[in-house]
């Protein structure tokens, strides 16, 4: 198989964007910890240490390619270098021999940092530079553990969450990705834990796999899932919405009374009704559970859901995960003017994949 010369997950665009990030990341950084210290872009001033630490470029590569790593999180950035610089001061201080004391200072950077939860590879960088930085870094102390190396991270996570919010189109910091909940309150797992990919199977698989990854365990878990459903839906793709949804759709008018919808439901025993405004056109769904939470005698449109929708000629299989989330009853079909053509039901699902 041809390797390709992108990570996994990404995309050409997406490290030319990542580029232009680390560009102007470490630019602003350089000129904002000149501006907080009082000095002049370009010139030292009266300031021994250096405005960018060099292990700086490893960071903000680490920070704008790979927002969702781990290792690439604030408390990592911030907290191991600074306890890296540390672990490299100490050594120094206790150390004279120059080449021992960047082996130990390594280690012991590497060591402190897993402890702390706080592993970032550019640490190894810092560390080094504590020991062999020269007379300007090892005359600098402590401080240097902060300045610059604290203030270079600190200045670097904020431009990243700036950027990342507003340039990149990524969440940083990185929230893994929670697994499904039981929303009804018993002990159970979750349906879609019930079945496929257990806990223990992708434990099992990265200690068969022998090597640590940089990926959070919730992420891989999702991961693989989504590949678990793309592997369905290849396998049963010319099923789709319009071959298996049911065509006269029960639904009521946003105006009505909760009376009125519930009525409804139970005359047709079903348990999601699509609403819609008086064109015609979707406006929410609403089911048993919203009319059971009802405090006040308004109209339907005070009550409805968010309703989950799909296209006629959208594969079956992608219904899965929102079906067998633990709230969701119905997907409702939508033409493209927005009205609902069909409905496909948790049953229709069931009975249209054992039939497949």
């Amino acid at each position: 198989m041809k390797q390709s010369l992108i990570l996994p997950g990404a995309t050409l665009r997406d490290r030319i964007i990542a580029s232009l990030g680390a560009m102007a990341g470490i630019g602003l950084t350089g000129f904002l910890s000149a501006v907080v210290l009082g000095q002049t872009w370009g010139q030292s001033g009266n300031l021994t240490l250096p405005l960018l630490a060099a292990p700086m470029g490893a960071v903000a590569i680490l920070l704008f390619a790979t927002p969702a790593s781990p290792l690439a999180q604030p408390w990592p950035i911030i907290g191991g270098n600074v306890i890296s610089a540390l672990a490299g001061i100490i050594t120094a201080r206790v150390l004279h021999q120059p080449m021992l004391a960047a082996g130990i200072a390594v280690a012991l950077a590497t060591i402190a940092m897993s402890l702390t939860r706080s592993l970032h590879p550019p640490g190894g960088g810092v560390a080094l530079l504590a020991v062999l930085g020269g007379k300007t870094v090892t005359s600098a102390g402590f401080l240097f553990a902060f300045i610059p190396i604290g203030l270079n991270c600190v200045m670097l996570v904020a431009l990243g969450i700036i950027f990342h919010r507003f340039m990149s189109g990524h969440s940083y910091p990185h929230q893994p990705a929670p697994l499904p909940a039981n929303t009804h309150n018993t002990a159970d797992l979750p349906a879609p834990l019930r079945t496929g990919l257990r806990a223990q199977d992708i434990d099992g698989a990265l200690a068969d796999f022998g090597a640590v990854l940089d990926i959070d365990r919730n992420d891989l878990d999702r991961l693989l899932r989504l590949a678990e459903t793309r592997t369905a839906t290849h396998a049963l793709q010319p099923l789709t919405c319009a071959a298996i949804m049911s065509r006269d759709v029960i639904q009521v008018l946003e105006t009505a009374t909760p009376q009125a919808a519930r009525a409804l439901l139970l005359n047709h025993d079903i348990r999601t009704l699509p609403v819609t405004d008086a064109t015609g056109l979707l406006t929410g769904a609403i089911g048993l559970r919203e009319l059971a939470r009802a405090t006040s005698p308004g109209p339907v449109s005070t009550l409805m859901a968010q309703a989950i929708t799909a296209t006629p000629g959208q594969p079956a299989t992608t219904l899965i995960t929102p079906l067998t989330n633990g709230t969701t009853r119905a997907i409702i079909i939508v033409d493209p003017t927005g009205r609902a053509t069909g409905i496909v039901t948790q049953t229709d699902l069931l009975a249209a994949l054992t039939h497949a």
